[in-house]
């Protein structure tokens, strides 16, 4: 017969096994997504579905466990794992190289988005504001990586974000519907349940 103490772990088991699988999750969908990649002439930064994947998952799993996934994904890029967009050098040195800014500022932005989007009402708005959030983040810490290097803001810009803002755009409404969508999805489906009880 089980006791209770030994339930109790079971569950806490259970729970922990569950959290590093979302972590783990969120990790493998930002790199499914950086291979998803366009690279576009005259820019060193590739047109990738990456940027989609951190702010997803940051509005899904949260701010903690998106900043977790994001940490994972730079862990496993910069041991080599092929996890970045397939158009740069790959381990630190792309960490190093045009997208570095980008790159590092992704647990930041997925911890942003999910951590606006836990503190309030769970709405299309509420997932675009928060979308908007980590944008403004991940291009100001990538601009700013890449007015370093090209010892230019203006030549930051132009190669760094205008061939980009239409797509960010795109990405951020696509990433703000799944959002709000898996949101209510997920409030029926509790509200169904307890109805049943």
């Amino acid at each position: 017969m089980q006791t209770l103490s030994n339930l109790r772990e079971r569950a806490i088991i259970s729970e922990s096994v569950r959290q590093v699988a979302l972590v783990l999750g969120g990790s493998l969908v930002v790199a499914i997504c950086a291979h998803i990649s366009i690279p576009l002439p005259g820019t060193p930064v590739p047109l990738t579905v990456q940027n989609f994947g951190v702010l997803l998952v940051g509005l899904l799993l949260g701010g903690r466990r998106g900043f977790a996934a994001l940490m994972l994904y730079l862990a496993e890029g910069l041991v080599g794992l092929p996890v970045f967009s397939p158009f740069g050098p790959g381990g630190i040195a792309q960490l190093l190289g045009p997208t570095g800014g980008f790159l590092l500022a992704y647990p930041l932005v997925a911890g942003l988005a999910g951590y606006v989007m836990e503190h309030g009402r769970k709405n299309f708005a509420r997932a675009t504001f928060a979308s908007v959030l980590g944008e403004v983040l991940l291009f100001s810490s990538g601009l700013a990586w890449l007015a370093v290097l090209m010892h230019s803001v203006a030549q930051a810009f132009r190669l760094g974000l205008y061939w980009f803002l239409f797509a960010e755009i795109i990405k951020v409404m696509v990433a703000a519907g799944i959002a709000a969508r898996w949101q209510r999805t997920r409030d029926t489906t509790a509200l169904n349940s307890t109805a049943y009880k």
